[in-house]
């Protein structure tokens, strides 16, 4: 095996000290431009590979940052994972994915100092787990639990909000039979978007009918199966008229065991879904939804964890808000059948 090349040789190589070496390649500034220029040269010219572990140990810093999570199934977690990327290397830092329902990898890995911090998901830390991250200082942002501590942060979506939202605009439509699909239960982001949905309901006096809650898990063949269900064992006359489902996945499900009982949207139902997923680009009726930031929290989630690192800043919670975006799956309940 090829052996190393060393600062020692770089340095010869420009023709230079290695202290200048080391801080031209580190982007220190009093290292005239000309002589920065002639080691980068040096140090392409000899493939030279900076010994990051040993600079890292050094600095007590492993320049990666975890992101924890007991799935990656779905557009959401596809698109917050590269966002999340993204934002990191621009900061040189690497991102470790765990993908694990064991509390106990979660917690090695937090007290094996694997990691600068952490970005993660309520459904992994319990209470125990949340006090040892609080009592040894581990730096973390939630991104479904609002939190917040020293070395703590959270970034989240107005949830609740967004559930209210979707259910006014099928009101103002003249809807007063509304069902829901919630997401799992336990889930941040399902309960707030059903809380908000009896919000509004009950603000407008309306009847939240225990029948209409049917569960969609976040997930297109649950919600179509359940949805199919209901419609082939449930007489019309009770129907609701118009679904909130727990997210875009779940009111694609809808729409399709709607349009396989023979019926339309939004003919026969409204349907309203959540975070306007990229796939709804592409999916016809287009979908009425309430959209998430999805990109701009896994950005954020990323800046917050590194000024809480960087010690510039304490915890604190911070809520990403939504708006409504008009598709072709709402109607008046009167041009319905």
């Amino acid at each position: 095996m090829k052996e190393r090349v060393t600062i020692r040789e770089v340095a010869k190589e420009a023709n230079v000290s290695i202290a200048t070496v080391s801080k031209a390649l580190n982007d220190v500034d009093v290292v005239k431009p000309k002589t920065k220029e002639k080691v980068i040269a040096a140090a392409k010219k000899l493939h030279y590979t900076p010994n990051l572990m040993g600079k890292n140990l050094k600095a007590k810093r492993t320049k990666m940052i975890g992101f924890y999570t007991h799935t990656i199934i779905g557009p959401y977690f596809s698109t917050l994972i590269e966002a999340i990327v993204k934002e990191a290397e621009k900061h040189h830092y690497g991102v470790n994915v765990i993908i694990s329902s064991d509390k106990q990898v979660l917690t090695s890995h937090l007290l094996g100092n694997m990691v600068d911090g952490f970005i993660g998901f309520e459904d992994l830390i319990d209470d125990e787990a949340l006090s040892t991250i609080q009592s040894e200082r581990i730096n973390a942002v939630f991104m479904d639990r609002q939190i917040n501590d020293r070395s703590i942060s959270s970034i989240v979506f107005a949830s609740r909000k967004a559930g209210r939202l979707a259910t006014k605009e099928l009101i103002a439509k003249g809807h007063q039979k509304i069902g829901f699909l919630p997401g799992h239960p336990g889930v941040y982001d399902s309960d707030e978007r059903y809380l908000g949905y009896v919000q509004a309901m009950r603000a407008a006096e309306l009847t939240v009918n225990d029948t209409w809650i049917i569960p969609g898990l976040f997930e297109e063949k649950a919600s179509f199966e359940n949805i199919d269900h209901y419609l082939k064992t449930t007489d019309k006359k009770d129907w609701p008229t118009a679904w909130i489902a727990g997210n875009d996945l779940s009111a694609i499900g809808v729409i399709k065991a709607v349009e396989a009982n023979n019926l339309q949207v939004p003919t026969d139902f409204s349907v309203i879904g959540f975070d306007d997923i990229e796939l709804l680009r592409y999916f016809k009726p287009r979908v009425t939804t309430v959209q998430n930031p999805i990109r701009t929290q896994g950005k954020e989630a990323v800046i917050e964890l590194l000024a809480l690192i960087a010690g510039d800043k304490a915890g604190e919670n911070k809520i990403l808000d939504c708006r409504l975006i008009r598709g072709e799956t709402t109607t008046a309940v009167e041009l319905q059948k």
